[in-house]
């Protein structure tokens, strides 16, 4: 079946890179170590969402038995989004799942990410610590996801902070009191709506 394999993501690959340049500029994956059934990418945040302007890297493992099963996609970069895990990069997406098929291809696998950053199913999560804030708290959920956005995905320069200084305010007061680095307050932070002292008795 691996023969199949290659023969199929050779073609597709073919096909991805004759795109019109609107699919060039939002998405882009490549071989790693010359192998081609375990690639490395990345897709450009949707306009209009907290993941704008962001580059948000990928890992996909392609099976020996593709396209006959799903390709295993991953961020890498890490993000704040209900179907997707904020901790291993985990997918929650059907076509990822039970709904492939093998008339798919890499791009529409692609496309369909973009998608659900566009439009995040709540109702069926991956990370249910999001998902809950998205629902209760729906400005906090955006404004976290545009946080974690700017700090993993994009060059986060000063300019940027401004547009959260008490963000920045609260992780510097975490990371000096609890003695973590700046990636663990953000994620305490996150989980408990930016409240500090629960994310700090969270911390303990």
């Amino acid at each position: 079946m691996t023969n199949i394999a290659m023969k199929r993501v050779n073609r597709e690959f073919l096909e991805l890179h004759k795109g019109d340049d609107d699919s060039k500029k939002s998405f882009h994956i490549e071989p790693k170590n010359n192998d081609m059934l375990d690639l490395k990418g990345h897709i450009i945040g949707p306009v209009d969402t907290p993941f704008e302007g962001g580059t948000f890297k990928l890992e996909l493992k392609i099976p020996d038995t593709y396209p006959f099963n799903p390709p295993k996609v991953r961020f890498i970069t890490r993000i704040w989004h209900p179907n997707i895990s904020s901790v291993t990069g985990a997918i929650c997406l059907d076509i990822l799942k039970d709904q492939w098929a093998a008339a798919m291809t890499l791009r529409t696998v692609l496309l369909s990410i973009q998608a659900l950053l566009s439009s995040p199913e709540p109702d069926d999560p991956q990370d249910a610590v999001v998902a809950r804030q998205f629902k209760d708290h729906p400005d906090t959920y955006r404004q976290t996801a545009r946080y974690w956005s700017l700090f993993f995905a994009t060059d986060y320069s000063d300019d940027k902070k401004v547009q959260f200084e008490t963000y920045e305010a609260h992780i510097k007061k975490i990371v000096e009191v609890m003695h973590v680095d700046k990636s663990t307050a953000l994620t305490a932070l996150s989980q408990c709506n930016w409240n500090i002292d629960k994310a700090m008795q969270n911390l303990l």
